[in-house]
């Protein structure tokens, strides 16, 4: 049986283990509570903010402003209030009330995950907030940021639209290669190959010919005597245009001299003068424009002519007889028949004439 001294000395041993275990869970604690970015003993501030969304976020999850740990989440809730229909999830956060000179009553809140699949956790930004320092109970705002869900759904829609142009492609490119269309003629016709082989082969012979100096264009490559003509109508133009500009010639006359401009524009204020003169009615050409008992006179007589003709052209009087009637004719050219056949007369045997015609008288 142990001793009564062993039973003590046994009593102190578990109670110097113990105390020790305590120690060491304070310590641990106290360790856990400083990773987080709280100390145990450490001044926290409470702020509250709502999301429409947790999307996972957990008590206990870190709060970071620009990336460092500040405090952690106490409470996560869905409240019921009518006021937050669109934003029911309350997050409830224990800040440290030394980044209360970093943190504002418009710094905003954010979730985010830790890598791809990581924890949600919250984010503060303060680098655009200008209001005053954040007090404990204060409401923080949000900035709602879309999820990996958010975006996987935003891109479903893309997603349909890409599959089915891969389908309109698929149907095109199988169209291709069975030869269809314009693109699958292009790749699998062979007429379309042997046309293009011929006309390279023409373009081949065409350079050759140009380059042996057969016809107008290869002539005119390889020909000096076409060359040397060119050039000396080249020159005969460049001659022409001395001329005409040192003013030699009609046509240099023509842009040179001032004389033909003078006189133009002397005819034309004359013109101009005579134009003026028959505006205002004088003289002839005016009285024709202006005077109408002058017009009404002029087209009188104009009637008057066009009856005379009316008339001839008809036979009537005597001009109308001497035109159109055949017998005036006749007459006259039997009177000229028998006028030369006297005067053959008298040149032949005057005395007969003269005796015929002193014997009758």
């Amino acid at each position: 049986m142990p001793s009564q001294s062993e039973v003590k000395w046994s009593q102190l041993k578990v109670g110097v283990i113990v105390f020790a275990a305590l120690v060491l869970l304070v310590a641990l604690v106290f360790m856990m509570s400083s990773s987080s970015g709280m100390g145990f003993f450490t001044k926290k501030i409470v702020v509250h903010t709502y999301f429409e969304n947790s999307q996972g976020l957990k008590e206990g999850a870190s709060v970071n402003l620009q990336g460092v740990t500040i405090g952690n989440v106490s409470k996560v809730i869905v409240t019921s209030v009518p006021e937050r229909k669109l934003t029911p999830v309350e997050v409830t956060m224990k800040l440290d009330a030394k980044y209360l000179v970093d943190l504002r009553k418009d710094t905003k809140a954010s979730l985010s995950t830790v890598g791809v699949l990581g924890d949600t956790v919250v984010d503060l930004n303060s680098q655009f907030a200008t209001g005053p320092e954040l007090q404990n109970g204060d409401e923080m705002k949000t900035l709602e940021m879309p999820n990996l869900q958010d975006v996987v759904k935003s891109s479903q829609g893309t997603i349909e639209s890409l599959n089915v142009i891969l389908s309109k492609l698929d149907k095109i490119v199988d169209a291709i290669s069975k030869g269809k269309g314009s693109v699958g003629q292009l790749i699998y016709d062979d007429a379309l190959y042997n046309r293009a082989n011929t006309t390279v082969g023409e373009l081949q012979t065409l350079a050759k010919n140009l380059n042996n100096g057969k016809g107008s264009i290869g002539k005119l490559l390889h020909d000096d005597e076409m060359y040397n003509r060119l050039n000396d109508t080249t020159a005969k133009l460049d001659h022409i245009a001395a001329e005409l500009d040192s003013g030699k010639g009609t046509a240099g006359k023509l842009l040179k001299d001032d004389t033909l401009y003078n006189n133009l524009n002397t005819t034309l204020a004359h013109a101009n003068s005579i134009m003026a003169d028959a505006d205002a009615g004088k003289g002839g050409l005016g009285l024709l424009v202006k005077d109408q008992a002058f017009a009404n006179k002029l087209n009188d007589t104009v009637t008057r002519l066009d009856n005379i003709m009316t008339g001839i052209d008809k036979g009537e009087g005597t001009a109308g007889l001497l035109v159109k009637d055949p017998a005036l004719y006749h007459n006259l050219d039997k009177l000229a028949v028998d006028s030369q056949s006297l005067v053959n007369t008298i040149r032949s045997d005057p005395k007969k004439y003269l005796t015929i015609h002193l014997k009758i008288f």
